[in-house]
């Protein structure tokens, strides 16, 4: 494979720390980054994703869909030849665990009145 080919790619998290570089070749789908970045996922995270569709990728202000590729996603003006491309990444949790503990927080209270009839 040529070498203008591969793209190297670091993985930004939500506390600033970093995933990579890791070289990527520009038909690699950004579904095989977000793979990556789920089981490279550093330990003792207080964020951590359990499947790759929690994860989304950001790159020069935009989310990136799962079937673009690399070569789609790299930005064709003020790119240095080498640089790395820095991707953030974001955790959203699934939606149906978000809804469960949410259930467990709404559960029934008991209504105490401290009314004082004199």
């Amino acid at each position: 494979m040529p070498e203008e080919d591969l793209v190297d790619i670091k993985f930004r998290l939500y506390d600033g720390s970093d995933i990579g570089p890791f070289r990527y070749s520009a038909t690699s789908t950004v579904d095989m980054l977000k793979q990556r970045i789920v089981s490279d996922w550093p330990k003792g995270k207080t964020i951590i994703p359990k499947a790759v569709n929690e994860v989304k990728l950001i790159s020069s202000g935009k989310i990136l869909e799962n079937s673009k590729t690399v070569g789609q996603c790299k930005v064709p003006f003020g790119e240095v030849a080498g640089a790395v491309i820095i991707m953030h990444v974001v955790v959203q949790p699934s939606l149906s665990k978000t809804k469960t503990e949410k259930k467990i927080d709404d559960s029934p209270r008991k209504i105490v009145c401290s009314c004082s009839i004199l």
